[in-house]
Formats: C-alpha cells, structure tokens, sequence
C-alpha cells in the first residue's frame, strides 16, 4: 500500500485537524465516567444537589465540546476521503490509458473495471475510517484501561485480562479475513465479466435464443460470488458476538468483584458504576479496533489489486525524438521483424518481415486469415514493440519517436469500427479535436458517408448510440474511415475497413483514396484481392511470413498462393479471363 503514502501527503494538513478533532472527542468521552463517579459518590450518595449540578453542568459542557469535535471530525474526514478516492480514481485511470497493449492484456476488462470502482471505494472507505475510528478506538481502549486503573487498580484486573483475549481474535479476524476477502473480489471481477459480455452480445444472444444459457452461466458466476461472500460473513460473524461475549464476562466480573468489595467499604458505588462505563467503553472500542481491521482487510485486498494496475510496464514511453525534428513524409520500413504476444505458447505471429512501402504509395496486404496482417499494421504506430528486427518510419526506429508526435501522423482504421456515444459530428472530430465542419463533411465524401449521414433529420448531430448500435455495420465502416481522414494523416492503416460495404460502394472510396494518396502512404488489409488489385505493392502473407510481394500482375504470374487466393473469389473463370487479357 506504499501508492497511498503520496495522496496521504496530498492531504496530511485536513487529515491531522481530523486527528486533532478526534482526539478532543475521545477525550471528552473519557472523561465522563471519573466526573459520574465524583458526581454519585460526592454528590448523590449525600444528597448534596449543588456537587450534582456543579458536575452535571460540567459533564455537559464537555458532551458539547465533544460533540463539537465529532461534527467537525465528519465533515473534514468526509471531505478528505471523497478527494483522497478522486484522486486515486482518476490516477487509476491515467495509468491504465498509459498502459502497454501486452501490459493491458494482462487484466480482464471486467477486473479493471472493479478495481476502478469497487476496490478504490474500499480504499477509500479505509481511509475515512482512519479519520473517524482508527485513531478514536485506540484512544479509547488505552485511556479506558488507564483511568480504570488509576480509579482501582484492584478492579482494574479484569480488564486487564480482558483486553489480551480481544486482541487475538481481532488478530485472528485480520488473518483470517485478507484471504476470504481477496476471493470475494476475484469473484465479483467473474461477475462483472459474465455481465459486460451478455451486454456486448446481447444481439447475438437472442439470435441464437441462447438466454437460458447465459442465464446458467451468470446464475454460476453469482452463485460462486454468494458463496465467497457468505463465507466471509459467516468467519467474520463469528467474531465480533465472540468480542461481546469475552467483554460482557469481564462486565458481571466487574460487578460480581465489585459487590464484595461495596459490601467491604472498600470502594464506592460510583466507581463500579465508572468501571462499567469503561469496561462498555473498552467494548465499544475493541468492536470498532475490530470493525477497523476488517476495513483494513478489505482494503489490503483491493490496493495490491490497485497496485498490481500501477506497477503494470507504462506504455508509450518510447522515445523523445518528435516529428518537427525531421522532414516527416510516411515511408516505413520493416527489417527483419519478428513478434509474439508473449502467450504461453510463445509462438511468433510474425517472422523475419522486411518490407519498405515508399512515401506517397500504396500497400496492400493479403493473407488467410490469422496470417498476422493485423499485427504487422498494429506495429507502425507502437502498439507493440518487435521481439526482434527494427521498424523505421521516416528512416528512425519507430522505438525512438516520441508516441504522441508518431501516432499525431498515423490514423488506424481498425478492423472492428468502434463509435463513442455522442453526435456524428464528435465522433468523426476525434480524428482532429478542431475540425471544421466543413473538413467533416469533406472527410465524410471521402469515406462515402455523407449521403447517408445528410438522410438523418438531424444530419451530421444525429445521435450515435453505445457502439455505434443504431448503425449498420457499413456506415459505422465509413464513419470510421471519415474520422480518419479528416486527420489528413501522413500514414494510413486500413484494417479491412471496407468488408461490410457493397463492391460499388468500395469502388468509389477507393478513388476517394486514390485522391489523397499522392500525400499519404496507405496500408491496407483486404479479404478481396478487388480491394488491393490497384495498389503499388501487393504483400501477400502466410503463417506470419511474406509469402510474395509485387504488383498483381507479377503475382499473378509469380505466386501460387495469390492465384490460389484470386481462383477462391473469382473462380476459374475469372483466371481465364485475365489469362486472356479480357
């Protein structure tokens, strides 16, 4: 828990007045059993209403004060925990935006998302009970036990004995609970996770009427979920009525012992009447030292599941070189590059790439699927960095440019259109914050998404629902693609963008691309060799290797697998045909 030394920092002036506050409130209360004592024995014992009032009046003044405290303790502690939470949440956040993609993959969407709510509320519960109860429960605890002592060191063995057997099933408890707890955290993340994926496919669900089996596979899930939490319950219940009983024995020993010594003369009721008070004060404060500790448990649970995201490789770090430090034009160069994501398997996705593709021209990349074209494309912009092997963009290892200024000069189109929540308009911006709408529009041609864009009674403000859910898939396609190249980026990556759109919708963004490709080098992945047969470079991928590359006609004449590829999607019909030159 060495993160929150900083936000503890942040904070420490609020905090010690919370302490200092709380003191003051524990102090007032400690005070009110020796002033009851005083008070029976000086002043009700003989009848005397001037001591009752002279201490009563004084008990109340120091219940004011300590009430005083107590309000101003709240406030304060509430304040400093909702900040003290803010803060780690937002720095949670920060951290996993930075995150590496292989540092990223480690962690399940569904776990990342608890512990940005779940586990930084338990942190930050832990940290206002700092303020309100750790340091007030010890106060109260030792200052019972002195001033208990101090009234009758005879009667003051009890809670002496008592004090010892409280404090090993608080240790118990703790021990007990950091275990049960990180388990009931673990199942919430499968929770979650079961939950984010019906959500995402809940189209696919009720295609297939599979709801009776997510209905299983979430009843396990939750199940499981109750089981860890009832565990928890059912060890920590075990606890605290084990705390009351031990505290009340010492109680009827008080008043057992306490009854002897009256009828002795050797000590006055007031001071039993006192003992009691502190013995239900040493209770009060063990329940709440125990109560404390089980926060703590949770909360050492949930802040290695929060330092585990903090510690994670940053990403992005890269280099310093930016792109104002050289003439920046788009070539890129591969040599002899290869890549794993790092699995246990450990077996490389790409091997031994080299390839260049010259400023201002046009790649395409074919391949089976599952031939590592995706990956390769995912490289250019640091995504991941090669097992082996050097990427150059512009001449300079990809590792030495800074990532915002590369990336400032790339545009992804990825394989799967992600669209935010908001209007048309914002989601085409995010590929230049300060767009114009006429550079919208302009892009939106480009991509072919203006006629459909201008049919919405609202045009470009028509509403974009979660993922894009009241799109098809071809629009959300040419959305994608707009936002890219309202960028006006220097390096275009196309993963397969066009796969749901019509051939004749495809033949025109392709001129469109022929357009700004004069200034622009452009990736692009394809299924249809129809997609790739006019660009530079054909690059045809196998196994993670470069099976061939040239133009089409070259491959064509050159390579089987292309020809293989081209007779799989034109027949052989289609090869007779460009064999006869028709």
């Amino acid at each position: 828990m060495r993160f929150l030394v900083p936000y503890i920092r942040r904070n420490i002036r609020p905090f010690l007045l919370a302490v200092l506050l709380l003191t003051v409130e524990a102090l007032s209360e400690l005070m009110m059993p020796t002033l009851m004592a005083v008070m029976i024995d000086q002043g009700v014992a003989h009848n005397r209403m001037d001591v009752v009032m002279k201490w009563g009046g004084l008990m109340l003044l120091i219940t004011g004060i300590g009430a005083i405290g107590a309000a101003g303790r709240n406030v304060i502690s509430g304040r400093v925990s909702q900040r003290f939470g803010s803060e780690l949440r937002y720095d949670l956040y920060a951290k996993i935006q930075g995150l590496s993609f292989p540092s990223l993959n480690r962690f399940e969407r569904a776990s990342l998302m608890t512990r940005l709510t779940q586990d930084v509320t338990q942190v930050q519960n832990f940290v206002n009970g700092l303020m309100r109860i750790f340091v007030k429960a010890p106060l109260l605890c030792i200052g019972s036990l002195i001033l208990a002592i101090r009234l009758n060191p005879q009667l003051a063995v009890v809670p002496m004995a008592v004090v010892p057997v409280v404090g090993l099933l608080v240790y118990f408890n703790m021990k007990i609970g950091f275990r049960r707890f990180t388990l009931v955290q673990k199942a919430m993340d499968k929770v979650n996770l079961v939950l984010r994926e019906y959500l995402s496919g809940v189209r696919v669900v009720k295609a297939f009427n599979r709801n009776v089996y997510e209905e299983g596979k979430f009843d396990a899930v939750n199940d499981a979920y109750r089981h860890e939490s009832t565990a928890v319950m059912r060890t920590m219940s075990l606890f605290n009525p084990a705390m009351m009983l031990t505290v009340n024995l010492g109680i009827v020993g008080i008043l057992w012992l306490g009854g002897f010594k009256v009828d002795t003369g050797q000590t006055d009721v007031g001071h039993i009447i006192a003992f009691v008070n502190y013995m239900t004060q040493i209770l009060f404060s063990l329940m709440m030292i125990s109560f404390v500790f089980m926060m703590f448990v949770r909360a050492q649970a949930s802040a290695l599941r929060i330092g585990e995201v903090l510690e994670a490789e940053q990403g992005d770090q890269g280099g310093t070189e930016k792109a104002g430090e050289q003439e920046h034009r788009g070539s890129i160069e591969f040599c002899d590059v290869s890549f794993s994501y790092g699995t246990d398997s450990g077996t490389p996705v790409l091997k031994g790439i080299t390839m260049l593709c010259k400023p201002g021209e046009t790649t395409g990349i074919i391949g089976s699927t599952g031939s590592g074209k995706s990956t390769l494309v995912h490289l250019i912009p640091g995504f991941y960095r090669p097992d082996s092997g050097v990427i150059r963009v512009d001449g300079m290892d990809v590792e030495k440019w800074n990532p915002e200024s590369l990336r400032e000069h790339v545009a992804l189109v990825p394989q799967k259109p992600l669209l935010f929540t908001g209007s048309i308009a914002e989601n085409i911006r995010w590929g230049k914050e300060e767009a114009t709408l006429e550079e919208i529009i302009e892009a939106a041609k480009l991509a072919e998404a203006h006629e459909f864009i201008s049919s919405f009674p609202e045009g470009y403000e028509a509403r974009v629902g979660q993922r894009g859910v009241n799109l098809s898939g071809g629009q959300k396609q040419r959305i994608s693609l707009a936002r890219a190249l309202v960028k006006q980026p220097d390096i275009l990556l196309l993963d397969d963008c066009t796969s749901a759109v019509d051939v004749s919708t495809e033949a025109k963004i392709k001129a469109s691309l022929r357009k700004v490709s004069q200034k622009t080098t452009i990736l692009l992945i394809a299924q249809r060799i129809s997609s790739v047969v006019d660009a530079d470079q054909i690059i045809v991928m196998e196994d993670g290797r470069i099976a061939a590359a040239g133009s089409h006609m070259q491959l064509m004449r050159e390579s089987a697998i292309y020809r293989e590829i081209y007779r799989s999607q034109y027949g052989e019909e289609g090869n007779y045909a460009f064999v006869n030159g028709s």
